[in-house]
């Protein structure tokens, strides 16, 4: 099963739920701000760590941080594939002795990203034009760690996406956005956006956006069933 890891009750997999149930992908959901607990590492066949307001730093609020924490390390020891997204990402720099920062834009709404070099050979992103329209919230931004390769690239935050060997990639940017996403999260965390605006936006966007979405699914199925394959070699 994919594991889904959440780390505030508003952050969920949005698109990617349906789009990996659609390709025959069994999904679980642990909340870890309810105190559920994270499964043994061996019933999972990929992990995506989601978004959330706190910081990488914060494990003494959020002690559940350093169980997930040492859960990704298990991940990647083992070649489960891992997707961090947001705060999830942000995680897998800091076990993988990057360093999360402040970014030197906040950036929340639309923004274009694009593959570099090594991005438009990525697995992940196989398929997709080499600019991106994607949908960000975000204060913090990571370095890349050691020995991993910088992948997405952005105009204000750079680091945008990295690789970790041939299994790890964290995300700054948000592929799962839904409406009901940018609904939930402009009320929770600040009703002073103009809600309507990121709406525009994303229902302009929508087609391209659902594409976008599909495309990393679809090769993240994909990366999951070879690994599959490689291990049961």
């Amino acid at each position: 099963m994919i594991l889904f890891i959440k780390h505030i009750n508003i952050e969920g997999p949005g698109s990617f739920q349906n789009l990996l149930n659609q390709a025959g992908c069994e999904i679980r959901i642990v909340e870890l701000a309810q105190g559920q607990s994270l499964p043994p590492i061996e019933e999972c066949r990929a992990v995506v760590s989601l978004g959330g307001p706190m910081s990488v730093y914060e494990t003494n609020k959020y002690p559940f941080l350093v169980d997930e924490e040492s859960f990704l390390l298990q991940a990647i020891h083992k070649k489960i594939p891992v997707l961090g997204i947001c705060l999830g990402a942000q995680i897998l720099a800091k076990i993988c002795l990057g360093k999360v920062i402040k970014s030197p834009v906040k950036e929340i709404g639309w923004y274009k990203v694009a593959l570099n070099a090594e991005g438009r050979k990525d697995p992940l992103f196989s398929g997709l034009k080499n600019s991106l329209k994607v949908f960000q919230w975000h204060e913090d931004t990571f370095t890349i760690p050691q020995g991993a390769k910088l992948i997405v690239e952005g105009k204000g935050c750079k680091n945008q996406a990295f690789r970790i060997g041939s299994s790890v990639w964290g995300l700054q940017f948000h592929p799962e956005i839904t409406s009901q996403l940018i609904k939930t999260w402009t009320d929770y965390y600040s009703q002073s956006l103009d809600v309507q605006k990121l709406l525009k936006g994303y229902f302009k966007y929508q087609d391209i956006y659902l594409e976008q979405a599909r495309i990393i699914c679809s090769n993240f199925s994909s990366i999951i069933a070879k690994r599959k394959e490689q291990s049961a070699v």
